[in-house]
């Protein structure tokens, strides 16, 4: 028989149990009201040469996004790679496809911008297989550009500031290779706004050499503006990580968990070939915040550059 004399301390504690559980469930409850669950999800990606005709071929990923998440699939067309990331940072666009030099700065500035994906390639032109790309510094064959030397004073085209392989890359590692900054070792220094445009301005002699991502090569090559005979491979980087494709951290677990379901089931789901097509792979793969690290100390190497200059 239970002795009288414990019934409070047993009730009391029970009721305490009570109020703890209650208290956990509440905070829980909170945590998922808190997270955003948006009717339509805004979709966006760096700018290319062909941004428009590139959407089109998103068409198979945003209609499983859509059919996913039960949620409509917004487009936010950006000007530059910093318009994506402030997209994202104003928490006005939910998922993006960024360069890895963008997805750096974006979650230093927010770490809520969160990397869930990236796409495996196939080997290509300039390309080789994996998550992996390079950066390449190119010349138009039959000019006088034909080794690191030769480019002291000539115009150099690089893609946007906020790239990776197209001024990143150039401004720390090459710059290490050659021992000064770009900008005294070549003549000119000019932004062309895509690899593509970089690509087709080394081939039509706007500009004596530039940049380019391995992969982007590869799509002017693919569409018949270049051939990779018509080039001089001057310097090769270390791979890269492939484009990060990103969300917002605070979208309910449930939207996070489909968006990330849209990509990485990707190449099961019908009409989804011709997009993987596209982009020369054949799944994604998927990826974490430290997966940039590399990306992380080549910025904190150029930030630390800037800063003593």
């Amino acid at each position: 028989m239970l002795n009288q004399s414990k019934r409070p301390n047993l009730f009391t504690r029970m009721r305490a149990l009570g109020v703890a559980a209650a208290f956990v469930a509440g905070a829980a409850a909170a945590n998922a009201a808190e997270c955003d669950d948006p009717k339509a999800l805004t979709f966006a990606m760096v700018p290319t040469e062909e941004t428009v005709a590139e959407l089109e071929l998103y068409k198979p990923v945003t209609d499983r996004m859509a059919q996913l998440t039960g949620k409509k699939i917004e487009f936010f067309l950006p000007t530059s790679y910093a318009s994506v990331v402030e997209g994202l940072l104003g928490g006005f666009v939910h998922v993006a496809v960024l360069g890895p030099y963008s997805y750096v700065i974006a979650n230093e500035k927010d770490s809520g911008v969160e990397v869930f994906a990236t796409y495996a390639k196939r080997p290509g032109h300039m390309q080789e297989e994996g998550p992996g790309y390079r950066a390449a510094l190119i010349t138009r064959k039959g000019t006088k550009f034909t080794d690191i030397e030769s480019l002291k004073g000539a115009t150099l085209g690089l893609v946007d500031p906020g790239s990776t392989s197209g001024n990143l890359m150039p401004r720390v590692v090459f710059g290490e290779r050659i021992g000064m900054d770009i900008d005294k070792y070549f003549g000119k220094v000019v932004y062309t706004g895509s690899h593509e445009l970089s690509s087709v301005a080394v081939g039509e002699g706007k500009v004596d050499a530039a940049f380019v991502a391995t992969h982007r090569f590869d799509n002017v090559v693919n569409k018949g503006q270049i051939k990779l005979s018509d080039v001089n491979i001057l310097w090769k980087s270390d791979p890269i990580p492939q484009d990060p494709f990103v969300y917002r951290a605070s979208l309910c677990d449930s939207v996070k968990r489909k968006i990330e379901e849209t990509f990485l089931g990707l190449k099961d789901a019908p009409g989804a070939k011709r997009f993987l097509d596209n982009v020369k792979s054949n799944t994604f793969v998927p990826m974490k915040s430290e997966d940039y690290d590399i990306i992380r100390a080549l910025k904190k190497a150029k930030d630390a550059k800037k800063n003593s200059g």
